[in-house]
């Protein structure tokens, strides 16, 4: 007579919003916690430091001025720089974020503040959606959006969320610091 066993494998079921979780889903939100994370943080990077390079070429800032012009935030930066001071400026401050995003293995500290920076530059951006005429008239105006500026700052909001998500990952990676504490022995007292 043959015995056979049957060996059942109980995976801790994941709690979200205080719900259980089934544990087939939570081991799955686990497994793909990781890459997405990756995806998320290292795809934001390659688009700031692409933008940003981009910001480096006439073609980008003729596109961004009127943004500028009409924004309260930044109008007075673009008249004191001009249009290709303005756009390089702006790409200076996007690679050195994508940078500072990027070391989150290596700083997570610079990687926590790179990340809370875009977040006030894709907040800032996002109000060029209310201060650049881009309501389409012949769509009746708003909600319906043009092209530009419109539809081309709503990948900010998903950005901004990245963003924010890229922070909260890096802040909780900083070590904890712990005192240190120095023995300093004097060399009357070592001779003793």
């Amino acid at each position: 007579m043959r015995n056979s066993y049957t060996h059942e494998v109980i995976l801790p079921a994941g709690e979200t919003s205080g719900k259980p979780t089934a544990p087939a889903f939570a081991a799955l939100a686990q497994i793909l916690k990781r890459p997405g994370s990756a995806i998320l943080r290292y795809g934001l990077v390659i688009i700031l430091l692409w933008i940003g390079g981009m910001k480096f070429t006439a073609y980008e800032a003729a596109g961004i001025a009127p943004m500028a012009i009409h924004s309260p935030l930044m109008s007075w930066v673009y008249d004191l720089l001009g249009e290709r001071n303005f756009s390089n400026l702006i790409g200076v401050v996007e690679i050195t974020l994508g940078l500072g995003i990027a070391l989150r293995q290596l700083a997570p500290l610079v990687s926590g503040i790179a990340s809370l920076l875009s977040v006030g530059m894709f907040l800032t951006t996002l109000s060029f959606l209310f201060t650049t005429p881009g309501w389409e008239p012949t769509l009746g105006g708003f909600p319906g959006l043009s092209a530009l500026p419109g539809q081309f700052l709503l990948k900010d909001i998903v950005l901004l969320g990245a963003a924010v998500l890229t922070a909260s990952e890096a802040f909780a990676a900083v070590p904890e610091r712990r005192a240190r504490v120095e023995q300093t022995v004097s060399a009357t007292s070592a001779e003793r």
